[in-house]
């Protein structure tokens, strides 16, 4: 299907070329003139044109995202090639490259103006949250797969550089108003609308000062999680119990029933998991959405090419988002002051982060705090099996009598949108202990120095004159303050004082011309020096050959290094009995080394209710029998994780400069995968009662520990880019893209899931003029089913095919009082057809959207 798209692609793209005479092709047609003419920064840190860069770069312009289907530049990003979307919530979009995909992708970083938007106890940017409006955005650059060698920013899986409007270029007022509508014909909730509401303004002050406000709001309602697939479908097989008569059973959108909610209990004889009852996701938590965000940014044009400038970013935010758990963002602040100096030759730039989660709290937590907070777990369990005794001495069924003890224990739970229910949330939300409450309480900082000087454009012009030689250098200094909240957070040094991680690092970049220029060398090299870790050194190798105008050959190599984020880090999380520790070896001393693995325990106590149920033999006898399955925990102190990566590819024009061609492939070797184990320590100290203590979940201390994965995992891929302008404003465009996990030398279970569709697809079709002032443009979309794994849940994503489509009309010259006013009229999942893009995240469903934009100079 895909080859075959391409293929049709290709077959037009050389008719029309060969049908239409000389005198029909307007130079306006000339992708030239549409966007291949543009010069990106993202790859080399410095201007170059996209065609010569030296690795793969995805650009999405102002033109592009003005003709674009989606509502929203960030939106279009999904179509960009080789590009994976992730869907967490409404207002949470998550994107990464070539595999290894998760809802908080720390591998992947996000870059404003140069300035990293993540929020830093997260170690990832919260969406679009801190990122420009529609209104201010210029281009999008995306560069995929490793680029920590130049930017040290934990990039192994790729970097988005979001560049805004200059003011002194872009002078003016603009307004613009989105309204939209979601969850037709949804079975869960009635049809909801959606707003934003965005307001540029920008002005010079003379000829040397500027100024630039954005402001943006958001409200809505979010998608909604509710899958209700058994994640525990097996523990009552050995009794005949399975699907909806599985007492033990593990919803993946339900809360509250997961393993810390569990208990193997005795009835009868039998041995029987039972977990407690729990609550959907939209039963417990609010799905609104609203944002507000930022900015306001001063300029002083000091010289004509030596610019200072100062940015304040903030935005508040409630939503929904996923890690380990799926969380709600209360109050949730974020902001950011930068400062920045740029010429041609160097650039300074220095931005503090501040991160605040308010009244944010853990989904998870909340539901299952709410069932003990009415009922403590003994009590229920006991309630449970005395109905259960009693029920089936009266002549019940097994699951007739299931049924009967679980609504007798749970008589008197609390139920959604009652007064007692309201009441438990407000109190929980405020305990900052999630064996006990669900509160979020993280307050940390950002602090980011960086310079970049290439001395050969000025100061050693006469240096490149004779080498040809050009060099570019750079240094940076990164540091995280976490205030301890005695949850989430410690200080290891028993202090109250605040936890401060960092890392201190720089490059060098050299480049030189060929062959009269048709050929282009470039190597760099990078090292890092992190708090905890030794130096890490990160090079890449590049050739760009250009043996004609317009056709480009390329290859690279390069290595790519991960420092753990600060969660992984220093978590100290407690989470319905599991201890979630960060893997320093000043946080989990004492654990890894007297640990035995979780799956070794499971897989142990299973083997003991089937020789039990099964096998008639007593508790003690199979204990014994079985004990041989226990396995010390192997696992140790996290190192930091490193990518290999080899890329080569083509960028190209042909027919008159009307098809663009871009191809790639590339190939990833990663070692030390950043992963967590589980592992319980046993609480008696007697050896020879060993494999009591682990028979029993009340003897034992349970832990999820950051560790690294011991496989070496290979994958591969490759993607393929047309853009064809078909005359008379017409633009034909497609990519496929291929990701594929080759191999694991060891696999042993830690390696990070690859969570990433084989095939992504997307064909699109447009024409800004194709009646008057009316223009349009339709996409489709295409993504392979796949795998995903998580600790969160595991499961098939089913395949994905949606068709987003717009229209729109433009007035211009409207008078003093507006100089342009437009309309686009549009849709995504136009057909309605709900998807999710990982398991455990929301249905996402059509979303149909009308925009107007006002722009007065």
């Amino acid at each position: 299907m895909h080859y075959l798209l391409l293929s049709l692609l290709l077959i037009c793209s050389y008719a029309k070329a060969n049908m239409l005479p000389d005198s029909t092709i307007s130079p306006k047609d000339s992708l030239r003139k549409i966007q291949l003419g543009e010069i990106v920064i993202t790859a080399s840190r410095i201007p170059e044109n996209v065609l010569k860069s030296p690795v793969s770069i995805e650009l999405l312009d102002a033109r592009q995202i003005r003709l674009s289907a989606q509502p929203s530049y960030f939106d279009a990003i999904e179509n960009l090639k080789g590009v994976q979307l992730l869907t967490s919530s409404l207002g949470f979009k998550v994107y990464n490259t070539r595999g290894f995909a998760n809802p908080t992708n720390v591998r992947f970083v996000q870059l404003v103006d140069g300035m990293d938007n993540q929020a830093p106890h997260i170690g990832a940017p919260i969406a679009n949250a801190l990122a420009p409006s529609d209104l201010d955005i210029q281009q999008v650059e995306i560069v995929p797969g490793a680029a920590s060698a130049l930017y040290g920013l934990n990039a192994l899986n790729g970097l988005a550089q979001l560049i805004t409007k200059d003011p002194f270029s872009s002078p003016g007022l603009s307004v613009s108003q989105k309204t939209a509508v979601n969850h037709v014909n949804d079975p869960l909730v009635s049809a909801k609308v959606y707003s934003e509401t965005s307001l540029r303004y920008a002005r010079t002050i003379g000829s040397r000062l500027a100024v630039k406000v954005n402001v943006t709001y958001q409200s809505g309602y979010d998608w909604i999680a509710r899958d209700q697939s058994d994640l525990n479908p097996n523990a009552n097989t050995s009794l005949g119990l399975t699907g909806a008569n599985n007492p033990g059973s593990d919803l993946v959108n339900n809360y509250g029933d997961e393993s810390a909610n569990r208990r193997t209990l005795t009835l009868g004889g039998k041995k029987y998991v039972v977990s407690r009852t729990g609550y959907f996701e939209n039963d417990i938590t609010d799905l609104s959405l609203r944002n507000l965000r930022g900015d306001v940014g001063l300029y002083w044009r000091i010289r004509p090419n030596l610019t200072l400038s100062y940015q304040y970013k903030a935005a508040t935010l409630n939503n929904v988002y996923q890690r380990t758990n799926r969380f709600r963002l209360e109050n949730y602040l974020l902001d950011q002051h930068g400062l920045t100096l740029t010429s041609p030759s160097v650039q300074i730039r220095a931005y503090r982060t501040r991160e605040n989660t308010g009244d944010s709290y853990n989904i998870r937590s909340m539901a299952e705090n709410i069932d003990k907070s009415f009922k403590s777990d003994n009590q229920w369990f006991s309630d449970f099996s005395n109905q259960f005794t009693s029920s089936t001495a009266a002549g019940q069924s097994t699951v007739d009598a299931l049924h009967t003890a679980r609504t007798t224990a749970d008589a008197g739970r609390p139920q959604p949108g009652s007064e007692t229910f309201n009441q438990q949330v407000d109190k929980l939300r405020d305990i900052n202990n999630w064996d006990i409450g669900a509160a979020l309480r993280v307050k940390s900082w950002l602090y980011h120095a960086e310079a970049q000087v290439e001395p050969t454009r000025v100061l050693w012009a006469g240096f490149r004159q004779k080498t040809g030689i050009n060099l570019l250098a750079g240094l940076d200094f990164r540091r995280y303050v976490v205030f301890p909240d005695g949850n989430y957070f410690i200080n290891p040094d028993k202090t109250s004082n605040n936890l401060i991680y960092g890392k201190t690092g720089g490059f060098m970049q050299a480049s030189r011309q060929f062959f009269g220029e048709k050929l282009k060398l470039s190597g760099s090299i990078r090292v890092d020096k992190n708090t905890y870790f030794d130096p890490k050194v990160n090079p890449r190798i590049s050739a760009v050959f250009s043996p004609v105008e317009n056709h480009n050959f390329r290859a690279s190599y390069q290595t790519g290094y991960r420092f753990p984020s600060l969660f992984e880090a220093f978590s100290n999380v407690n989470s319905g009995g599991v201890k979630r520790v960060g893997g320093l070896k000043i946080m989990s001393q004492g654990i890894f080394e007297n640990s035995y693995l979780r799956t070794s325990i499971d897989a142990f106590q299973a083997a003991i209710n089937t020789d039990v149920n099964t096998n008639k033999l007593t508790t003690d006898q199979a204990i014994q029998k079985n004990k041989g399955l226990l396995k010390p925990n192997t696992y140790t102190y996290l190192k930091p994780e490193q990518v290999n990566s080899v890329e080569v590819g083509y960028k190209g024009l042909f027919f008159d400069k009307k098809l663009y061609v871009d191809v790639d492939f590339y190939f990833n070797v990663y070692r030390n995968f950043i992963a967590q184990v589980e592992a319980n320590i046993p609480r008696g100290k007697n050896p020879d009662s060993l494999a009591y203590y682990m028979a029993d979940r009340n003897q034992q201390d349970r832990y999820r520990l950051w560790t690294n994965s011991k496989t070496k995992v290979y994958n591969y891929g490759s993607s393929l880019g047309l853009r064809y302008s078909a005359g008379r404003d017409w633009v034909i465009s497609g990519n496929v893209s291929l990701a594929k996990l080759d191999r694991t030398d060891q696999g042993d279970g830690l390696e990070e899931a690859f969570n990433t569709p084989k095939w992504i697809t997307n064909v699109g079709i447009s024409n800004p003029a194709l009646w008057q002032n009316v223009g349009f443009a339709l996409n489709y979309k295409y993504q392979s089913s796949f795998l995903w794994q998580s600790s969160l849940a595991t499961g098939v994503v089913p395949a994905i095919n949606t068709f987003d489509a717009q229209i729109s009309y433009a007035l211009t010259n409207l008078g003093r009082s507006a100089n342009s006013l437009s309309f686009k009229i549009g849709g995504t999942n136009l057909l309605n057809k709900p998807y999710t893009t990982f398991t455990a995240g929301p249905s996402v469903g059509g979303f149909y959207y009308v925009t107007v934009v006002a722009t007065a100079l």
